[in-house]
Protein backbone atom coordinates (compact mmCIF):
# COMPACT_ATOMS: atom_id res chain seq x y z
CA UNK A 1 0.00 0.00 0.00
CA UNK A 2 1.13 3.44 -0.99
CA UNK A 3 2.52 5.59 2.29
CA UNK A 4 0.97 8.07 3.14
CA UNK A 5 1.34 11.08 5.44
CA UNK A 6 -0.46 11.80 8.73
CA UNK A 7 -2.59 14.08 7.43
CA UNK A 8 -6.03 15.60 6.37
CA UNK A 9 -5.81 18.65 4.32
CA UNK A 10 -7.96 20.77 2.61
CA UNK A 11 -8.73 22.45 -0.58
CA UNK A 12 -8.86 25.90 -1.68
CA UNK A 13 -11.85 25.82 -4.20
CA UNK A 14 -14.36 23.25 -6.15
CA UNK A 15 -11.60 21.94 -8.09
CA UNK A 16 -8.06 21.16 -7.27
CA UNK A 17 -5.42 23.70 -8.63
CA UNK A 18 -1.94 23.00 -10.46
CA UNK A 19 -0.38 23.21 -6.48
CA UNK A 20 -2.56 21.15 -4.97
CA UNK A 21 -2.28 18.72 -7.35
CA UNK A 22 1.28 18.72 -6.85
CA UNK A 23 1.70 18.59 -2.83
CA UNK A 24 -0.98 15.64 -2.93
CA UNK A 25 1.01 13.71 -5.14
CA UNK A 26 4.38 14.76 -3.20
CA UNK A 27 3.33 14.83 0.40
CA UNK A 28 0.20 12.02 -0.14
CA UNK A 29 -2.04 13.25 3.21
CA UNK A 30 -3.99 10.38 4.63
CA UNK A 31 -7.30 12.64 3.93
CA UNK A 32 -9.25 15.27 2.52
CA UNK A 33 -11.72 17.54 4.31
CA UNK A 34 -14.45 19.68 2.39
CA UNK A 35 -16.28 22.47 3.32
CA UNK A 36 -18.96 25.01 1.84
CA UNK A 37 -16.46 26.77 -0.45
CA UNK A 38 -15.28 22.71 -2.06
CA UNK A 39 -19.16 21.89 -2.66
CA UNK A 40 -20.71 22.60 -6.21
CA UNK A 41 -22.67 20.47 -8.59
CA UNK A 42 -23.37 16.93 -7.75
CA UNK A 43 -20.83 15.77 -10.48
CA UNK A 44 -18.21 18.51 -9.54
CA UNK A 45 -18.18 16.73 -6.05
CA UNK A 46 -17.56 13.62 -7.35
CA UNK A 47 -14.69 14.74 -9.49
CA UNK A 48 -13.40 16.21 -6.99
CA UNK A 49 -13.50 13.15 -4.23
CA UNK A 50 -12.40 11.03 -7.41
CA UNK A 51 -9.40 13.25 -8.14
CA UNK A 52 -7.97 12.74 -4.42
CA UNK A 53 -8.10 9.24 -4.62
CA UNK A 54 -6.76 9.18 -7.68
CA UNK A 55 -3.84 11.22 -6.71
CA UNK A 56 -3.16 9.13 -3.19
CA UNK A 57 -3.64 5.94 -5.54
CA UNK A 58 -6.08 4.89 -2.51
CA UNK A 59 -9.31 4.00 -3.44
CA UNK A 60 -10.75 3.81 0.03
CA UNK A 61 -8.73 7.43 1.31
CA UNK A 62 -10.97 9.29 3.39
CA UNK A 63 -12.98 12.26 2.21
CA UNK A 64 -14.23 14.36 5.09
CA UNK A 65 -16.76 16.85 5.94
CA UNK A 66 -19.00 18.50 8.70
CA UNK A 67 -22.61 17.53 7.99
CA UNK A 68 -24.54 17.50 11.50
CA UNK A 69 -27.71 19.34 10.13
CA UNK A 70 -28.61 23.20 11.63
CA UNK A 71 -26.13 25.34 11.33
CA UNK A 72 -23.42 23.18 10.69
CA UNK A 73 -24.28 21.49 7.61
CA UNK A 74 -21.78 22.12 4.35
CA UNK A 75 -23.67 20.23 1.60
CA UNK A 76 -27.40 21.63 1.68
CA UNK A 77 -30.24 22.02 -0.65
CA UNK A 78 -30.68 21.33 -3.46
CA UNK A 79 -27.92 18.05 -2.58
CA UNK A 80 -29.32 17.25 0.31
CA UNK A 81 -32.42 18.46 2.34
CA UNK A 82 -31.93 20.95 5.50
CA UNK A 83 -31.46 18.79 8.28
CA UNK A 84 -32.48 19.69 12.32
CA UNK A 85 -30.01 20.78 14.64
CA UNK A 86 -29.19 17.82 17.05
CA UNK A 87 -31.08 19.51 19.79
CA UNK A 88 -34.29 19.56 17.77
CA UNK A 89 -33.26 15.94 17.94
CA UNK A 90 -32.82 15.82 21.73
CA UNK A 91 -35.83 17.74 22.30
CA UNK A 92 -37.68 14.63 20.19
CA UNK A 93 -36.42 12.40 22.69
CA UNK A 94 -37.24 14.12 25.99
CA UNK A 95 -41.09 14.48 24.62
CA UNK A 96 -40.91 11.17 23.31
CA UNK A 97 -38.16 9.06 23.32
CA UNK A 98 -38.59 6.23 21.28
CA UNK A 99 -38.84 8.77 18.50
CA UNK A 100 -36.00 10.90 19.59
CA UNK A 101 -33.69 7.49 19.32
CA UNK A 102 -34.86 6.46 15.92
CA UNK A 103 -34.73 10.29 14.37
CA UNK A 104 -31.33 10.07 15.45
CA UNK A 105 -30.20 7.13 13.66
CA UNK A 106 -32.36 8.16 10.75
CA UNK A 107 -30.70 11.75 10.23
CA UNK A 108 -27.43 9.38 9.86
CA UNK A 109 -28.18 6.65 7.70
CA UNK A 110 -29.62 9.46 5.24
CA UNK A 111 -26.69 11.79 5.78
CA UNK A 112 -24.49 8.87 4.72
CA UNK A 113 -27.27 7.90 1.92
CA UNK A 114 -26.75 12.27 0.78
CA UNK A 115 -22.57 11.48 1.29
CA UNK A 116 -21.91 8.08 -0.28
CA UNK A 117 -22.82 8.94 -3.90
CA UNK A 118 -20.45 12.28 -3.77
CA UNK A 119 -17.50 9.67 -2.78
CA UNK A 120 -17.92 11.32 1.04
CA UNK A 121 -17.29 8.40 3.43
CA UNK A 122 -16.60 10.66 6.60
CA UNK A 123 -18.29 12.58 8.42
CA UNK A 124 -17.58 14.72 11.76
CA UNK A 125 -20.32 13.73 13.99
CA UNK A 126 -21.83 12.79 16.51
CA UNK A 127 -21.14 16.03 18.43
CA UNK A 128 -20.96 14.65 22.30
CA UNK A 129 -19.94 17.64 23.91
CA UNK A 130 -22.47 18.39 27.17
CA UNK A 131 -23.10 22.30 27.28
CA UNK A 132 -23.15 23.94 30.95
CA UNK A 133 -25.66 26.95 31.61
CA UNK A 134 -23.42 29.84 29.91
CA UNK A 135 -21.26 28.42 27.90
CA UNK A 136 -20.35 29.55 24.59
CA UNK A 137 -22.63 29.03 21.68
CA UNK A 138 -19.97 27.41 19.67
CA UNK A 139 -21.56 24.22 20.72
CA UNK A 140 -25.09 25.54 21.51
CA UNK A 141 -27.98 23.53 19.69
CA UNK A 142 -25.32 21.72 18.10
CA UNK A 143 -25.76 19.54 21.03
CA UNK A 144 -28.48 16.83 21.49
CA UNK A 145 -28.30 17.89 25.08
CA UNK A 146 -27.45 19.22 28.66
CA UNK A 147 -27.06 15.79 30.27
CA UNK A 148 -24.84 12.91 29.76
CA UNK A 149 -27.33 10.02 29.27
CA UNK A 150 -29.10 12.21 26.54
CA UNK A 151 -26.01 12.86 24.52
CA UNK A 152 -25.05 9.12 24.85
CA UNK A 153 -27.64 7.49 23.75
CA UNK A 154 -28.39 9.70 20.49
CA UNK A 155 -25.20 9.93 20.42
CA UNK A 156 -24.83 6.19 19.99
CA UNK A 157 -27.85 6.14 17.37
CA UNK A 158 -26.09 8.82 15.10
CA UNK A 159 -23.00 6.95 14.63
CA UNK A 160 -24.67 4.11 14.32
CA UNK A 161 -26.78 4.95 11.69
CA UNK A 162 -23.67 6.28 9.30
CA UNK A 163 -21.61 3.10 9.89
CA UNK A 164 -24.55 1.21 8.55
CA UNK A 165 -24.53 3.90 5.67
CA UNK A 166 -21.28 2.83 5.08
CA UNK A 167 -19.70 6.74 6.55
CA UNK A 168 -17.19 6.30 9.22
CA UNK A 169 -18.34 8.89 12.22
CA UNK A 170 -15.93 11.19 14.38
CA UNK A 171 -16.64 11.75 17.87
CA UNK A 172 -16.22 15.30 19.27
CA UNK A 173 -14.81 17.03 20.64
CA UNK A 174 -12.93 14.62 23.02
CA UNK A 175 -12.59 14.84 26.42
CA UNK A 176 -15.78 17.47 26.27
CA UNK A 177 -16.05 21.09 24.76
CA UNK A 178 -19.53 21.29 26.41
CA UNK A 179 -18.59 24.13 29.52
CA UNK A 180 -16.17 25.98 27.14
CA UNK A 181 -16.86 29.48 27.38
CA UNK A 182 -14.86 31.07 24.30
CA UNK A 183 -15.21 29.73 20.89
CA UNK A 184 -11.73 27.73 20.03
CA UNK A 185 -11.71 29.21 16.35
CA UNK A 186 -10.80 32.34 17.86
CA UNK A 187 -8.98 31.77 21.13
CA UNK A 188 -8.45 29.39 23.54
CA UNK A 189 -11.07 28.27 25.80
CA UNK A 190 -9.92 27.30 29.80
CA UNK A 191 -12.08 24.89 31.75
CA UNK A 192 -11.07 25.19 35.88
CA UNK A 193 -14.15 22.57 36.42
CA UNK A 194 -12.72 19.63 39.10
CA UNK A 195 -11.77 16.62 37.84
CA UNK A 196 -14.57 14.46 39.56
CA UNK A 197 -17.13 17.08 37.93
CA UNK A 198 -15.57 16.14 34.35
CA UNK A 199 -15.81 12.71 35.04
CA UNK A 200 -19.43 13.11 35.84
CA UNK A 201 -20.69 15.29 33.37
CA UNK A 202 -18.39 16.41 30.20
CA UNK A 203 -16.77 12.51 29.87
CA UNK A 204 -19.47 10.00 29.88
CA UNK A 205 -20.46 10.06 26.30
CA UNK A 206 -16.84 9.84 24.95
CA UNK A 207 -16.48 7.22 27.54
CA UNK A 208 -19.59 4.94 26.41
CA UNK A 209 -18.57 5.33 22.20
CA UNK A 210 -14.89 5.00 22.86
CA UNK A 211 -15.35 1.98 20.43
CA UNK A 212 -15.75 4.07 17.71
CA UNK A 213 -13.45 4.22 14.69
CA UNK A 214 -12.50 7.67 15.35
CA UNK A 215 -12.41 10.95 17.48
CA UNK A 216 -11.56 14.21 17.46
CA UNK A 217 -9.83 16.35 20.28
CA UNK A 218 -11.02 19.28 21.68
CA UNK A 219 -8.54 22.51 21.93
CA UNK A 220 -9.51 23.27 25.57
CA UNK A 221 -6.93 23.03 28.51
CA UNK A 222 -8.67 21.39 31.33
CA UNK A 223 -6.63 23.12 34.64
CA UNK A 224 -6.99 19.60 36.57
CA UNK A 225 -5.40 17.34 34.26
CA UNK A 226 -2.66 19.85 32.32
CA UNK A 227 -2.45 23.80 33.18
CA UNK A 228 -0.50 24.12 30.26
CA UNK A 229 -1.23 22.82 27.53
CA UNK A 230 -4.92 22.15 25.77
CA UNK A 231 -5.91 18.55 25.47
CA UNK A 232 -4.66 18.51 21.06
CA UNK A 233 -1.30 19.25 22.64
CA UNK A 234 -1.19 17.28 25.79
CA UNK A 235 0.33 13.93 26.26
CA UNK A 236 -1.25 14.03 29.66
CA UNK A 237 -4.47 14.54 28.67
CA UNK A 238 -4.35 12.05 25.31
CA UNK A 239 -2.57 9.34 27.27
CA UNK A 240 -4.21 9.50 30.81
CA UNK A 241 -8.04 10.47 29.96
CA UNK A 242 -8.67 9.57 26.17
CA UNK A 243 -6.69 6.60 25.91
CA UNK A 244 -6.51 5.33 29.50
CA UNK A 245 -9.61 6.79 31.54
CA UNK A 246 -11.67 6.95 28.32
CA UNK A 247 -10.27 3.72 26.60
CA UNK A 248 -10.83 5.11 23.33
CA UNK A 249 -8.28 3.56 20.81
CA UNK A 250 -9.58 4.40 17.82
CA UNK A 251 -7.70 6.74 15.76
CA UNK A 252 -7.19 10.13 17.12
CA UNK A 253 -6.98 13.25 15.17
CA UNK A 254 -6.96 16.71 16.02
CA UNK A 255 -9.43 19.72 15.29
CA UNK A 256 -8.28 22.30 13.23
CA UNK A 257 -4.65 23.07 13.33
CA UNK A 258 -5.26 26.65 12.16
CA UNK A 259 -7.50 27.71 14.84
CA UNK A 260 -6.64 30.77 17.25
CA UNK A 261 -6.83 28.10 20.07
CA UNK A 262 -3.26 27.34 19.36
CA UNK A 263 -0.37 29.14 19.77
CA UNK A 264 2.54 28.95 17.53
CA UNK A 265 3.72 28.55 14.22
CA UNK A 266 2.43 26.16 12.32
CA UNK A 267 5.60 23.64 12.72
CA UNK A 268 5.25 23.74 16.42
CA UNK A 269 1.63 23.37 16.27
CA UNK A 270 1.92 20.12 14.38
CA UNK A 271 5.12 18.35 16.60
CA UNK A 272 3.03 19.53 19.43
CA UNK A 273 -0.13 17.62 18.15
CA UNK A 274 2.39 14.44 17.70
CA UNK A 275 4.39 14.58 20.87
CA UNK A 276 0.88 14.57 22.49
CA UNK A 277 0.67 11.04 21.16
CA UNK A 278 -2.18 11.95 18.46
CA UNK A 279 -2.74 10.18 15.07
CA UNK A 280 -2.99 12.20 12.17
CA UNK A 281 -3.31 16.23 11.97
CA UNK A 282 -6.31 17.70 10.58
CA UNK A 283 -5.69 21.29 8.29
CA UNK A 284 -8.65 22.54 6.98
CA UNK A 285 -8.50 26.22 5.17
CA UNK A 286 -6.54 24.74 2.29
CA UNK A 287 -3.85 28.13 2.79
CA UNK A 288 -0.39 26.21 0.69
CA UNK A 289 2.11 27.90 2.92
CA UNK A 290 0.26 26.83 5.87
CA UNK A 291 -0.33 23.38 4.34
CA UNK A 292 3.55 23.26 3.41
CA UNK A 293 4.61 24.09 7.43
CA UNK A 294 2.60 21.14 8.75
CA UNK A 295 3.60 18.79 5.70
CA UNK A 296 6.90 19.28 6.60
CA UNK A 297 6.45 18.33 10.18
CA UNK A 298 4.20 15.84 9.84
CA UNK A 299 5.30 12.13 9.98
CA UNK A 300 4.25 8.73 7.85
CA UNK A 301 1.60 7.26 9.02
CA UNK A 302 3.27 3.89 10.48
CA UNK A 303 3.06 1.72 13.33
CA UNK A 304 -0.30 1.93 16.07
CA UNK A 305 -1.47 5.26 13.98
CA UNK A 306 -1.46 3.32 10.56
CA UNK A 307 -3.25 0.13 12.67
CA UNK A 308 -5.98 2.63 13.59
CA UNK A 309 -6.53 4.13 10.29
CA UNK A 310 -6.19 0.36 8.64
CA UNK A 311 -9.01 -0.82 10.92
CA UNK A 312 -11.13 2.65 10.55
CA UNK A 313 -11.69 2.17 7.29
CA UNK A 314 -12.48 -1.66 7.38
CA UNK A 315 -15.77 -0.46 8.98
CA UNK A 316 -16.70 1.05 5.93
CA UNK A 317 -17.25 -3.19 4.58
CA UNK A 318 -20.41 -2.59 6.73
CA UNK A 319 -22.78 -0.73 4.60
CA UNK A 320 -26.41 -1.40 4.39
CA UNK A 321 -26.87 -1.93 0.68
CA UNK A 322 -30.45 -0.93 0.80
CA UNK A 323 -29.29 2.85 1.03
CA UNK A 324 -28.26 3.01 -2.76
CA UNK A 325 -32.05 2.02 -3.03
CA UNK A 326 -33.84 5.53 -4.21
CA UNK A 327 -37.23 4.44 -3.07
CA UNK A 328 -35.97 3.17 0.54
CA UNK A 329 -34.26 6.28 1.21
CA UNK A 330 -37.10 8.10 0.56
CA UNK A 331 -39.17 6.15 2.96
CA UNK A 332 -36.39 6.49 5.41
CA UNK A 333 -36.56 10.56 4.29
CA UNK A 334 -40.56 10.79 5.06
CA UNK A 335 -39.87 8.98 8.24
CA UNK A 336 -37.80 11.38 9.76
CA UNK A 337 -39.41 14.51 8.04
CA UNK A 338 -42.52 12.80 9.49
CA UNK A 339 -41.06 13.37 13.18
CA UNK A 340 -41.08 17.33 13.21
CA UNK A 341 -44.02 19.56 11.97
CA UNK A 342 -41.06 22.40 10.44
CA UNK A 343 -37.52 21.27 9.85
CA UNK A 344 -35.39 23.65 11.58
Amino acid sequence: MTESKAMIVGCAGKMLTQDEIAFIERENPWGLILFARNIGLVEEIRMLTAHFRLLTGRDDAPVFIDQEGGRVQRIREPIAQSYPPGAAIGNLYRRDPAAGLRAARLMSRLHAADLRPLGINADCLPVLDVPVQGAHDVIGDRAYGNDPETVTLLGREAAEGLLEGGVLPVIKHIPGHGRAFSDSHKALPVVDTPLEELRRHDFPPFAALSGMPMAMTAHVVYTAIDPKRPATTSHVVVQDIIRGELGFDGLLMSDDVSMNALSGDFAARTESIFGAGLDVVLHCNGVMDEMLAVAANTPILRGRALDRAEKALKRLDDHDGRLDDTAHVAGLRDELNGFFTAVV
